[in-house]
């Protein structure tokens, strides 16, 4: 019997992560690099930052930390303007919170959380949110989801993380947390065969723990 749910974020409870990636393509272009989409879920698989790529082919310091700000804009006027709702998603959580202690664990930055959910309710439902600084190692290191059994008191075994990604099935895997992937088009070429499940949407998830 699972008593805790682990959500991934970008992906999972919103439409952000292909947002997160143009915004990235968009401003790392200026340092002469054409980062494609394959060559970004490669390096967020493996965690490592695309620009490292912008610093091998010469850019300075200074020079990549301007296009990170630019990127870092560029991302939060598409969070304002751009349809990242996931159908289904706030409905699954009404019905999921009474039975389950739940909790994001995100490796998003935390002023781009709260830009995402100064309007909406998903937040209502969980007892806590961990963000990017929350933990000393960020997914696919399994520091986040070691910290949020850490602090609901929990087993692995007691808890089921929600993902959609490589790099947040292996943070799961490697914290001993059996994990549902919800199909995502966008990581779709990723290598996700490690989950202990696999479903089409989110609203198939309620089914899916009353089985278990």
């Amino acid at each position: 019997m699972k008593s805790y749910i682990l959500w991934d974020h970008d992906g999972v409870l919103v439409d952000t992560e292909r947002w997160y990636f143009e915004a990235t393509r968009q401003a790392i272009h200026a340092l002469g690099v054409d980062l494609t989409q394959s060559e970004y879920l490669l390096n967020m698989a493996a965690g490592r930052s695309a620009w490292e790529i912008a610093k091998l082919q010469g850019a300075s310091e200074e020079a990549v930390e301007r296009q990170r700000a630019i990127r870092d804009r560029l991302y939060q006027r598409f969070l304002l303007d751009k349809d990242i709702e996931i159908p289904g998603v706030v409905a699954v959580l009404r019905e999921l919170a009474p039975a389950y202690k739940m909790a994001i664990v995100t490796t998003a930055k935390r002023a781009d959380f709260e830009l995402i959910h100064r309007s909406r309710a998903i937040v209502d439902h969980m007892s806590f949110v961990l963000a990017k600084g929350d933990y000393v190692r960020s997914k696919p290191a399994p520091d986040p989801y070691l910290s949020a059994l850490e602090r609901f008191g929990a087993q692995p075994h007691e808890a089921i993380v929600v993902e959609d990604s490589e790099r947040g099935l292996r943070a799961a895997v490697a914290a001993g947390i059996d994990c549902v992937v919800v199909a995502n088009e966008f990581v779709a070429e990723q290598d996700l065969s490690s989950a202990t499940h696999h479903i089409e949407s989110i609203g198939e998830l309620p089914a899916l723990l009353r089985d278990l």
